[in-house]
């Protein structure tokens, strides 16, 4: 299971408005390429949203599903890498002062991802999740600056 945790110097709303934003996504979470569609109702429980995922050239087009929506403070989601199987993504944002501590969960929920699971791969995922951290944070900053 990799599990990140980040202090982001923007308060809970400001991070909820990225998360909830499925066209920002591009922009923060590493790996995807563009936001091909998203349902007019995400975040809620079931919306989806599909999304090219991959470096360069190589591409493929993956989904996540909204599995559990409590706005303003919990995001799960379940992400379809094919031919990976499925992730869960889980975020939780818990005011801390002005700023948001949002703790990040993410380990693989089904296919042939689960069964290849160990400690080289959750390396490699700890290192992209702490990547992707650093692109929320300054994606909800920015969403906080004036004008």
């Amino acid at each position: 299971m990799a599990q990140r945790q980040r202090l982001i110097d923007s308060p809970p709303e400001q991070v909820w408005d990225v998360l909830a934003n499925p066209r920002s996504y591009a922009q923060w979470v590493v790996g995807t390429q563009d936001v091909l569609d998203a349902d007019d109702h995400w975040p809620e429980v079931g919306a989806r949203l599909r999304f090219l995922v991959g470096l360069g050239p190589a591409a493929l087009e993956d989904t996540c599903v909204v599995r559990i929506c409590e706005p303003g403070r919990r995001l799960e989601l379940e992400a379809a890498a094919a031919p990976f199987g499925t992730a869960r993504i889980a975020f939780s944002l818990i005011p801390w002062d002005r700023h948001t501590l949002l703790i990040l969960d993410e380990h693989p929920l089904r296919g042939l991802g689960a069964r290849l699971e160990n400690p080289l791969t959750e390396f490699v995922l700890h290192l992209r999740n702490r990547r992707l951290l650093t692109n929320l944070a300054r994606n909800a900053a920015h969403r906080g600056a004036p004008g």
